[in-house]
């Protein structure tokens, strides 16, 4: 029991660092909840802020046409994630299928790098190679071709184009957990599906795929629980007038009500919302995934 207690405390001095950032950055800010309720500005203290009930939510309402713009973007950029969210699962499963031990690590240390480039590094990487004196369009004018191309001002192609840099940064990356998975599959479920005389396609399909479909639904309905958080940096990058229509996603329109507009009630009240709505989501998530597998995730 000593023992027991000793690691036991172990444990939770490794755990606590981690659970006072949580609560530092995910549970303290709850409290600037209060603002939304107010007709709080910059400089003023929460007891010099008049109450001002749901206003600041009526506003929103009002202002519904340009909200419902910014959530058209917000799902759209969303759902494009949802539907492609099987890549890093056939990418993990393809990188195992790969007999060089040396190949394989180069392909995972490759594609799993730009996870940690920042996204201002990027938007200058992507300049360099799309914009009007960029390497692609300069290769364009040296093969004789005449029209250019510019995904970054491409307002027609904007999501798709920024969903495709988004999954060159992270799909390495979002791999490593099925790697892991499939590492974990019974190695004799395998050697059964050998002697039946299943070639390598039919193993990946009856024992592989099977193996790995508790951690895709586990990742997908997460993922569909955070279908209004976009992100703020790849946006807030590539944002320009000509593609603004389409990047202009929830959290980018909350950092502009409240830092470029100062009118902080009114953005801290979108927040309360996006809060809600994906509390709302996670719990139906959960129970979709114990109706259809039998089990919930939370």
């Amino acid at each position: 029991m000593r023992t027991k207690n000793r690691e036991g405390v172990k444990l939770l001095l490794l755990a606590l660092p981690f659970v006072l950032f949580v609560a530092a950055f995910c549970y303290v800010p709850l409290f600037g909840w209060a603002y939304g309720f107010t007709d709080y500005r910059v400089g003023m203290s929460l007891t010099e802020a008049n109450f001002v009930g749901f206003d600041n939510f009526l506003a929103i309402w009002q202002n519904r046409n340009e909200v419902f713009r910014v959530m058209r973007n917000t799902f759209a950029l969303s759902f494009i994630g949802l539907i492609f969210s099987p890549l890093p699962m056939i990418f993990a499963i393809m990188i195992n299928e790969v007999s060089s031990t040396k190949f394989k690590k180069i392909v995972q240390t490759f594609t799993t790098l730009p996870n940690f480039i920042s996204w201002i590094v990027v938007f200058t990487l992507a300049f360099a190679m799309f914009s009007s004196d960029g390497m692609v369009n300069n290769a364009i004018k040296a093969l004789g071709g005449t029209q250019t191309i510019n995904p970054l001002g491409d307002n027609d192609h904007a999501w798709m184009f920024q969903w495709a840099l988004a999954t060159w940064k992270t799909l390495g990356w979002s791999a490593i957990i099925y790697i892991a998975s499939i590492a974990g599959i019974d190695q004799e479920l395998y050697n059964a599906a050998q002697v039946d005389g299943a070639n390598r396609f039919q193993q990946i399909l009856h024992v592989t795929i099977p193996g790995l479909q508790p951690t895709f639904f586990v990742l997908l309905l997460l993922q569909i629980s955070n279908i209004l958080s976009n992100g703020f940096d790849q946006y807030f990058i590539f944002y320009n007038p000509l593609t603004a229509d389409k990047l202009e996603v929830l959290d980018y329109y909350v950092y502009k009500i409240g830092v470029l507009t100062n009118n902080y009630p009114q953005s801290i009240a979108l927040g309360m919302l996006k809060t809600i709505v994906s509390v709302v989501l996670l719990f139906s998530a959960n129970s979709l995934s114990k109706k259809i597998r039998g089990e919930s995730i939370v």
